[in-house]
């Protein structure tokens, strides 16, 4: 019975220890979906004017702008499924009070990069956005090109001398200019927690598994 009593311990607690990460996963899982209800539903409110002070809190707050772009542009590395690559087009906007700000106005193929975007006055009903795009290994921009391969919004503020705002359109009234908006939407947001629930107990089951087998090893020994 001594020769049983290691291996069995040791099965029971790793299994013990998967179940119970394969259980938090979905207790994760269920605050994700809580999370991003509550995301979508903040999206979906009712567009408000842009606040006199903005901070990163208040992200995804709907709100109405009205003004002209700048002329200046960002253009960020993309793509869309129907369009495959192209670009985000990231504007300078100056507000009709007299704010610059940033205005992520949507998306082009590669083909319209170089397309002339002169100022023109827009009426925009989009979300106030931060994006965490950038990671260690994220290029920096090409600036020659100007082609950059993430939303950084201090950094494009910095270039188009505008505040650290970024509010992306899903609606625009007036000339577009062949830019088509892409609203800010929750199926960016990553949610794994049942694909790592699975792993957990499969890799209990695993575990089980082999703990069986050794079990089985050792009594084969015996006789």
């Amino acid at each position: 019975m001594r020769r049983y009593l290691f291996p069995l311990i040791v099965g029971v607690l790793g299994c013990a220890i998967l179940i119970s990460l394969g259980i938090w996963q979905l207790q994760r899982l269920d605050w994700k979906e809580g999370l991003i209800a509550q995301i979508q539903q903040r999206i979906e409110g009712a567009p408000v004017p842009l606040p006199a002070a903005v901070d990163p809190s208040m992200k995804y707050l709907p709100v109405l702008v009205s003004g002209q772009t700048t002329g200046e542009e960002i253009d960020v590395l993309s793509g869309t499924r129907e369009a495959g690559g192209g670009y985000q087009i990231v504007s300078g906007f100056l507000t009709d009070d007299g704010r610059r700000i940033l205005l992520d106005r949507g998306f082009v193929d590669q083909d319209h990069k170089r397309d002339p975007r002169p100022p023109v006055r827009l009426e925009v009903a989009g979300n106030l956005h931060w994006p965490d795009e950038k990671g260690s290994a994220t290029p920096a921009p090409n600036l020659a090109e100007n082609v950059w391969f993430a939303r950084d919004v201090p950094a494009m503020a910095a270039q188009l001398g505008t505040e650290p705002i970024l509010v992306v359109a899903a609606e625009v009234r007036g000339d577009a200019q062949g830019v088509r908006p892409i609203p800010v939407a929750v199926e960016g947001i990553p949610n794994n927690h049942l694909s790592y629930a699975v792993q957990w107990f499969m890799i209990a089951a695993v575990w089980a598994g082999m703990t069986v087998a050794l079990i089985w090893r050792i009594r084969q020994r015996q006789y």
